[in-house]
């Protein structure tokens, strides 16, 4: 299994000088939340602030960081309207250039709520904003950008970003590491039953997400051709990796056995702290569990009632296993959301999960 914090090691070992770009701070309506940071070398990224110019002009940045002390003073020093990349600038000193303020900034940019001024021997730039600017600061080794996201960049979200961009050296590359392993030792579970048709295109899908991805299956062959990030278990008692499961995971049943399925959703029903409990099938597979659920296996009305089956819903009437993959993934991210915000007394809507 290739976890999230071993690319992370990888990048940070392998991609040379780099530079970390984090938004420090967020007002209104923007594409990622604060906390949320990229790392660029001079000819690789990992992670994302976002995308848009927003992210182009943070890269390029960057970037020009990244160079020499000489190659970096003829960048900043190139002719107005031009820096590295082709993104048009326009250089100033700290006295002519107009600063934006910002309600909510960086430690690095002095006390809250007040605009900073230029470094000393620094760089100041305004691109162009037909009326707002955006405001570069730099050093030689931070640099700090508050960009209004408006038609001025050609992003219409309305809001304002404030990006923050520092060299990568031992000291900070460790402390990232750190960040993505307490991370990681928090990402909510996914169980995924059966690694079938469905199963290995759910596997697909759920390797994307901010999950921790475990597939079961009784078949060795199923396992083959997992994705690398999702944890693979064989087992010839899948049933009992349920209780074994930790607080808040969610359940997806879809095994190449209905017998098998109603075991293992009858044990994760069984549990009063699951996310999500997921079955594949039909309405008529549904109705035969829940009269050999509680006939049969001790089940009550209250319990089968958090079971979600068909998975994905029935709205769109399309069966191909990455069609429903999709579908349930959504659902599953949207249950785990919401049993998040529910533990943690905040609105589903407000819950951002680790990226």
């Amino acid at each position: 299994m290739n976890s999230k914090v071993q690319s992370l090691k990888a990048f940070l070992g392998g991609a040379g000088r780099l530079a970390l770009v984090e938004v420090a701070g967020t007002k209104g309506s923007t594409p990622r939340e604060k906390g949320a940071f990229m790392l660029v070398s001079q000819t690789a990224i990992f992670g994302t602030i976002g995308g848009g110019q927003l992210e182009y002009m943070a890269i390029d940045r960057a970037r020009q960081m990244l160079l020499s002390p000489l190659e970096g003073e003829m960048a900043a020093k190139r002719p107005e309207g031009v820096l590295a990349g082709g993104t048009t600038a326009t250089s100033s000193t700290a006295a002519t250039t107009p600063s934006v303020g910002f309600a909510d900034i960086s430690p690095s940019r002095g006390e809250r709520g007040r605009a900073a001024t230029t470094p000393p021997g620094g760089f100041a730039a305004t691109l162009p904003s037909r009326g707002r600017g955006t405001r570069i600061e730099v050093d030689e080794v931070c640099a700090t950008l508050d960009v209004p996201l408006g038609p001025e960049i050609g992003q219409c979200c309305g809001g304002r970003v404030e990006v923050l961009i520092r060299l990568v050296d031992a000291a900070l590359a460790a402390e990232l590491v750190a960040a993505a392993e307490a991370e990681e030792a928090h990402l909510p579970h996914v169980y995924i039953f059966g690694g079938g048709h469905v199963g290995q295109a759910l596997a697909s899908t759920v390797a994307l997400l901010p999950v921790h991805g475990v597939v079961i299956e009784t078949r060795a062959e199923a396992l083959e051709g997992m994705p690398e990030t999702v944890e693979t278990r064989l087992t010839p008692m899948p049933e009992a990796e349920v209780r074994n499961a930790p607080a808040g995971t969610a359940f997806a049943i879809l095994t190449h056995d209905h017998a098998l399925d109603f075991l293992i959703v009858a044990e994760a029903l069984k549990r009063d702290d699951t996310a999500y409990v997921g079955m594949i099938g039909s309405k008529t597979k549904k109705a035969t569990f829940r009269n050999w659920f509680l006939k049969s296996a001790d089940g009550a009305e209250a319990e089968f009632a958090r079971l979600v089956s068909p998975i994905g819903g029935d709205a769109v009437k399309d069966k191909r296993p990455p069609v429903i993959a999709a579908l349930a993934a959504a659902e599953i991210m949207t249950a785990l959301v919401v049993h998040g915000a529910a533990l943690s007394g905040d609105r589903p809507h407000d819950k951002v999960m680790a990226s």
